[in-house]
């Protein structure tokens, strides 16, 4: 009987099971959050951006894909950066990648409690939150492949529930409504609208951390990952579109008391089905489904990308203990649960969200830098797959996350200052303290 080592992670992922991880980490921004970018820039403001980030994600996802593929390794983009451009780099790459996955989940996991509270309204949001985190931290310590087939399974519901409120709501689209106060803001409110944007796929590259888990990486991961992709966009326009197009976009921003709301698609379908139909409440209840599935799969991310940093002592190294039974790196998946709760705690979640996205794009920035050195420092690199267009799918990837970043720091000055903090202390502590 073979023994997987204490640091070795254990080979169980499938193409399909890549598809679910992907689309499943992503798609609960398809369902809150991103009509909240409306109000910052209307239907065109919004689109525009989003038009933007579509190009974004998929020559970052093209150029990923060639990283992940030739270096298959837990810790996704730090390990790259930490290849192409030096341990200080891989460092930054690594810090950032971890407050974008350890920050997403506590800002869903609220979504799941006041899901919940709806219908059980004795149980308080923040028990039901923590109770999630406990829940499903339990399963990846249980195992990948469980975590995976549980992810599949209800990524494919969520999926489902997207095209059937597409169905619905399409019939009643007029181009009117979406043409309505389409650019209340002008290209200030398009700019301001891109962490809005970038919601719609979050995350999507924790695909690669699990490259070091998927059976044949090379072929399993190009297949994973373009097609969670492509999903992923198509998902994005149909539901931007029918959303909007039902009664325009102040009816899937705002509640009837004026209020914000994170939730545009029972917004939609209430003009269409009306609140009391059965239809109504079966999508509400199925759209739970795309929380979980990305709250769940990011977890399991996030716990891979600790579990590295660990494993290279950039961090403390019981962090890169693999559970001896299960094979899963149980301490990094315990350390994040605690660190997401005490974020829940604080109850910003729209801040959280955006410093989320702030990690996302220097571990983009920094990534495409590392593709482009590693181009030239390593030409004789196997790489099994290769971005399409090289030089200009990385290089366009690079701009507009860079320009991304700009105009987040415009809009969210603040936030950017405590995320810079974030990442400066960590920096600070490693190079006082990492041997």
């Amino acid at each position: 009987m073979s023994v997987t080592p204490t640091n070795e992670l254990k080979r169980t992922l499938t193409p399909l099971m890549l598809w679910g991880l992907g689309v499943g980490y992503v798609i609960s921004g398809m369902y809150f959050g991103w009509n909240l970018g409306l109000e910052q820039g209307g239907t065109l403001g919004l689109a525009i951006a989003t038009f933007f980030i579509i190009i974004l994600y998929v020559t970052f996802t093209f150029s990923y894909t060639e990283l992940a593929c030739a270096i298959p390794k837990a810790g996704g983009g730090f390990d790259y950066a930490n290849r192409a451009l030096g341990k200080d780099w891989g460092f930054i790459a690594g810090m950032a990648q971890n407050i974008e996955f350890i920050f997403a989940p506590p800002a869903i996991a609220f979504a799941i409690g006041a899901y919940f509270n709806l219908f059980f309204p004795q149980i308080p949001i923040l028990a039901i939150a923590i109770f999630s985190y406990v829940v499903f931290t339990a399963l990846n310590i249980y195992g990948v492949k469980a975590a995976a087939v549980f992810e599949l399974v209800i990524t494919m519901l969520a999926v489902g529930e997207l095209l059937l409120f597409t169905g619905i709501t399409i019939p009643h689209f007029e181009l009117k409504n979406l043409q309505h106060n389409a650019f209340p803001h002008g290209w200030a409110g398009a700019f301001a609208a891109t962490p809005f944007a970038i919601w719609f796929f979050l995350a999507i590259e924790g695909v690669a951390n699990v490259a070091e888990e998927a059976i044949h990486p090379q072929r399993t991961m190009l297949l994973g990952f373009g097609s969670a992709i492509a999903t992923l966009v198509v998902l994005c326009i149909l539901v931007f579109i029918s959303s909007v197009g039902v009664a325009g976009w102040e009816a899937i921003v705002y509640k009837t008391d004026g209020s914000t709301s994170d939730s545009p698609l029972p917004l939609a379908l209430s003009h269409v089905v009306g609140s009391d139909n059965m239809m109504y409440h079966l999508l509400i209840t199925i759209g739970l489904f795309g929380l979980i599935a990305s709250f769940h799969g990011i977890i399991l991310a996030a716990g891979r990308a600790t579990f590295e940093f660990g494993r290279v002592r950039f961090a403390p190294p019981f962090l890169a203990t693999i559970h001896p039974r299960f094979q899963t790196p149980s301490n990094a998946l315990l350390v994040n649960m605690v660190i997401g709760i005490i974020a829940l705690l604080t109850g910003k979640t729209a801040e959280i969200i955006t410093i989320s996205v702030f990690g996302a794009l220097t571990l983009y920035i920094v990534s495409m830098i590392a593709l482009l050195r590693l181009r030239k420092k390593e030409p004789q690199l196997e790489r099994p797959f290769k971005v399409p267009m090289y030089p200009l799918f990385p290089v366009a990837a690079l701009f507009i996350a860079a320009f991304s970043f700009v105009a987040m720091t415009v809009y969210n000055f603040k936030l950017a200052v405590i995320y810079f903090l974030i990442l400066g202390i960590g920096f600070i502590a490693f190079k006082l303290f990492a041997k």
